[in-house]
């Protein structure tokens, strides 16, 4: 009878264990870890590898903040808030938002880039894990959009605006093609290539891993192991053939919770009293054998860069 009880026990905890964190996905044979972050940091995160990402003017950065109380480190996790700004009289923000990037740290090209995250739901909250230029401009870069989600109102006295749910994620490729700038923003419109996947629980019921393969002849974007969208580099393609010429360059990795705008909508009145957080576990960049001689090649030809200049995203 003892037994059985530890037995219990254990399993109780283990079974806990993944609510409060990551599943772990096998790594196929023939790959090798490269890199990883874990956030075991006690008060900060490692400023070598992130910053926090200044305020801009689009929609995804404009309530972006450096405010201590947008960031935490808690139990080997990085958390990113979402709150409403009742904390800075000067400034004129409604919300204030965390977010962080490798910009001008770490880069990375051709590999298998898997982040272990939960996404809590709230009312227009909008987690995002993408990818930019390291050394080129938008959209000639590109950009990788890992994940993005639009929460939903977990309340009976809010409703959802149009693409608001805790139950979607989003894949979508951003580059240039002159021929598809049809809103003339300097990008070819993603919902061609985009793709996204449903589930029928909540994305914030427990963690998830997203990530991406990232290979000279394809992208292909998987949740919690199980790939969802694939782009494979047709040549008789005119799009695929520009989008393959921007994905060739050293992108940095950015995480980060905004909210409101065209797309995520109004965040309604609960923002804070919703404990809108997003929660990262960990990062981890791998490569196979293929991956690694594709991105020694492109340093071996590349000379290095002293310094990089940074430019104004206005979309994204």
């Amino acid at each position: 009878m003892k037994q059985f009880k530890n037995l219990f026990f254990v399993s109780l905890i283990l079974l806990c264990w993944l609510f409060i964190s990551c599943k772990t996905t096998k790594v196929p044979e023939g790959w090798s870890l490269v890199w990883k972050e874990n956030f075991n940091q006690k008060k900060n995160f490692d400023s070598k590898v992130w910053s926090k990402i200044p305020r801009g003017k689009s929609d995804w950065n404009n309530y972006m903040t450096d405010f201590d109380s947008c960031y935490a480190m808690r139990e080997g996790k990085l958390v990113l808030r979402g709150i409403v700004n009742q904390v800075q009289p000067n400034d004129t923000a409604p919300y204030l938002t965390g977010g962080v990037y490798t910009k001008g740290k770490k880069a990375f090209i051709n590999g298998r880039i898997e982040i272990c995250a939960k996404l809590n739901a709230a009312k227009g909250a909008w987690p995002a894990i993408w990818m930019l230029p390291e050394k080129a401009a938008w959209p000639s870069g590109g950009e990788i959009d890992i994940m993005e989600m639009i929460g939903g109102t977990i309340r009976t006295d809010e409703t959802n605006e149009e693409n608001q749910s805790n139950k979607v994620v989003y894949a979508t490729p951003h580059f240039y093609y002159a021929n598809g700038d049809a809103d003339k923003d300097g990008s070819y419109s993603p919902y061609a290539l985009g793709r996204s996947i449903g589930m029928d629980d909540d994305f914030n019921d427990e963690y998830h891993i997203f990530g991406i393969n990232w290979s000279e002849d394809r992208i292909e974007w998987y949740l919690d192991g199980e790939i969802y969208s694939t782009i494979e580099y047709d040549q008789s393609d005119a799009r695929i053939r520009a989008l393959q010429a921007c994905f060739n360059k050293p992108q940095y990795i950015q995480m980060n919770l905004a909210t409101g705008g065209n797309w995520a909508k109004n965040a309604g009145d609960h923002l804070a009293d919703d404990n809108t957080e997003f929660v990262i576990d960990w990062v981890r960049y791998y490569q196979n054998d293929e991956q690694k001689a594709s991105s020694d090649d492109y340093y071996s030809d590349s000379p290095v860069m002293k310094g990089i200049k940074n430019i104004s995203m206005m979309e994204g």
